[in-house]
């Protein structure tokens, strides 16, 4: 595809859909951003500049089109106590190196490690964080004026009832217009952005951490660091995924790597936190039918303006039209497929699936979810493959060699297996191992046929092993034991 072209389908093919999208997102941010500064022990503005300055910049420079960066509980969570222990200043300066990190991943095209996260994990991953967005919600709905109710109830049919009707308007922007209009011409005493916390009125400023440049320094930064751009990366990644089974489209999860940590590098030097890709808000955005990199823009450049040249109008907004919002991008994002599927989808797979669920919720860090489902999976699957060998015998017509026949796939997982269906005390002269049908994968499948041959050998047996192809050849001639001492006839 030409760079032309390209510019056109991300920039100018989808231009009234982008921006009306844009513009639902960034009211998402407000709440979402405010509430991780307080979790991380930050001003409300170091989120809120975070979101701006994410968005903007990663709308240029991401590999995913359409996917919406800001700051984010998950990297929240991770700042608590660096800020508590050393204050704002180190927050920036860690910001900055993991930015450095993530680029760093994208360079080495670590991005393609997402092979390895089965289509299990992914939907447990989501359906956690449909949970997670849901429980966000709660506070909202508890010790509140009983209008709020009312509002959210309104928001909602609105949200799903408008498309009935037309689509020309993405239905969560209105929702949102429609409850900012009743709540302030009936004088309704409820929540507003305004009681959220204090906004910001000016723009970002550019400047760098004011932290001593010292190997003391860097040995509080860099672990803090890395845990930011893992997770960083991890939600990230994963964000990216969903979006293109979203959209249909591809995406290029290096340069979405390297993206993530321009953004987070420019976030720290305008004074604000570390983020990644947010799921619900990319939720939000395709499904008001954002689809190009101008959606992102939109929503950080929307989010800048609401801040400093319509805080006025944000400030009455009322807090229970941005929870219908995310009710809906709770309800929307869950995947209610997967319960239906939980019986008849190999089990395995649902309990991958439960247990990324349940870790995440039980933590709120999409990170151990991922990690846990991505263990099990490699559990599950090393026992799958394992009983995918056999071993079978066959002594000669006089009782002199026993001639064993493997088959299937060597590795840490079946070696036992392997060892175990060999008997070298069998009184016989000659043991024949044939492996024409085998390959062995691992150091612990060569080690499995050193002590099966070395073992043999000391019974007095002749062994004679047959058939290596020319990788388990290779691996025996580098790591074996055995073959040092002759009895191996490779056949390629």
């Amino acid at each position: 595809m030409s760079i032309s072209s390209s510019i056109r389908r991300d920039w100018v093919s989808n231009l009234r859909g982008d921006i009306l999208s844009g513009m639902v997102v960034a009211m998402a941010l407000i709440p979402e951003a405010i509430g991780f500064s307080v979790i991380a022990g930050v001003d409300p503005k170091v989120g809120l500049y975070a979101s701006v300055v994410i968005a903007i910049v990663i709308a240029f420079v991401g590999g995913r089109p359409a996917m919406i960066s800001a700051a984010t509980a998950a990297t929240a969570v991770v700042m608590v106590d660096l800020v508590r222990d050393h204050g704002v200043e180190y927050l920036f300066a860690a910001t900055i190196l993991m930015g450095v990190f993530q680029i760093l991943a994208g360079i080495l095209k670590l991005g393609r490690l997402m092979r390895f996260v089965s289509q299990s994990v992914m939907t447990g991953f989501v359906n956690a964080l449909a949970i997670l967005i849901f429980v966000a919600q709660l506070p909202e709905l508890v010790d509140v004026p009983p209008a709020t109710y009312g509002l959210i109830a309104l928001g909602l049919l609105v949200i799903y009832g408008l498309p009935r009707l037309t689509t020309a308007i993405p239905s969560p922007l209105v929702a949102i217009a429609v409850l900012t209009t009743l709540v302030f011409a009936l004088g309704l005493d409820v929540r507003t952005v305004a009681d959220l916390g204090e906004l910001p009125s000016t723009l970002p400023t550019f400047g760098l951490p004011n932290v001593p440049y010292t190997f003391e320094t860097l040995r509080i930064l860099v672990p803090v660091a890395l845990t930011l751009a893992a997770v960083g990366l991890l939600e990230s990644l994963l964000t990216a995924q969903i979006v293109d089974d979203m959209t249909d489209t591809p995406s290029n999860k290096s340069r979405e790597c390297v993206g993530q940590g321009v953004a987070n590098m420019a976030s720290a030097a305008f004074g604000g936190m570390g983020g990644c890709a947010m799921i619900g808000q990319s939720v939000i955005n395709v499904s008001s039918g954002g689809r190009g990199r101008l959606s992102t823009l939109v929503a950080g450049a929307f989010l800048l303006a609401l801040l400093v040249a319509l805080q006025d109008l944000l400030a009455i907004v009322p807090v229970a039209a941005l929870t219908a919002v995310m009710i809906m991008v709770s309800i929307n994002t869950f995947s209610w497929r997967s319960l239906l599927r939980l019986r008849s989808n190999p089990w395995p797979s649902s309990i991958v699936m439960l247990a990324t669920v349940v870790t995440t919720v039980a933590t709120a860090d999409l990170a151990k979810g991922v990690i846990v489902g991505v263990l099990l999976s490699g559990v599950f699957f090393a026992g799958k493959v394992s009983r995918l060998s056999r071993v079978s015998s066959l002594l000669s017509s006089d009782g002199r060699v026993r001639t064993y026949r493997v088959e299937g796939q060597v590795f840490f997982a079946s070696a036992g297996t392997f060892t175990d269906s060999i008997d070298v005390s069998e009184p016989v002269e000659r043991l024949v191992i044939d492996v024409t049908d085998a390959h062995f994968w691992d150091i612990s499948a060569i080690a499995a046929l050193d002590r099966v041959v070395l073992k043999a050998r000391r019974n007095g047996r002749i062994v004679e092993v047959t058939g290596l192809n020319e990788a388990s050849a290779t691996l025996v001639e580098r790591f074996g034991a055995h073959d040092k001492e002759g009895g191996v006839v490779p056949h390629h």
